[in-house]
């Protein structure tokens, strides 16, 4: 029950941001605890994981757009903070090496798949019946890393 359980880890992250002064943190925290709860609200239902990672992983990838895009150097760096406070909310991802190795299983499927789509594909299937955390990205990488 990762969504109760991260619902309750940003409660208590954002008592202790404005016991120790952290308005960032603060913000950041009570912002990703409102989108959890609009998930909640929309499907009138408790948000499962996936609906409480994919909100703090939605806000994380807007402010990496938004700091791509920003020049403003005191921004920029409001934004770094937000992104380290939020990430830290989420299961580390496994790098690219490390989802090389978890496909070991699947190695002879992936080579033998007749596209990078089709293996990739092979690939995330494998990967989230084992409850890996990662991105498309590192994936896509790592399937290309297979097959050579």
């Amino acid at each position: 029950m990762l969504a109760a359980v991260l619902v309750d880890d940003i409660k208590k992250q954002i008592t202790g941001a404005m016991k120790s002064g952290d308005t960032i943190a603060r913000d950041v925290l009570r912002l990703a605890l409102s989108e959890i709860q609009t998930a909640e609200a929309r499907r009138n239902a408790a948000a499962s994981d996936e609906d409480a990672s994919n909100a703090v992983r939605k806000l994380i990838k807007s402010n990496e757009e938004t700091l791509a895009l920003t020049s403003d150097a005191d921004r920029a760096a409001t934004l770094r903070r937000e992104v380290e406070v939020l990430a830290a909310l989420l299961p580390k991802q496994l790098s690219v090496d490390e989802i090389v190795v978890a496909l070991g299983p699947v190695h002879e499927a992936i080579k033998a798949a007749k596209a990078d789509g089709q293996a990739t594909g092979v690939a995330m299937k494998h990967l989230k019946s084992t409850g890996a955390a990662v991105s498309g990205n590192d994936v896509g990488a790592a399937v290309k890393k297979l097959r050579g």
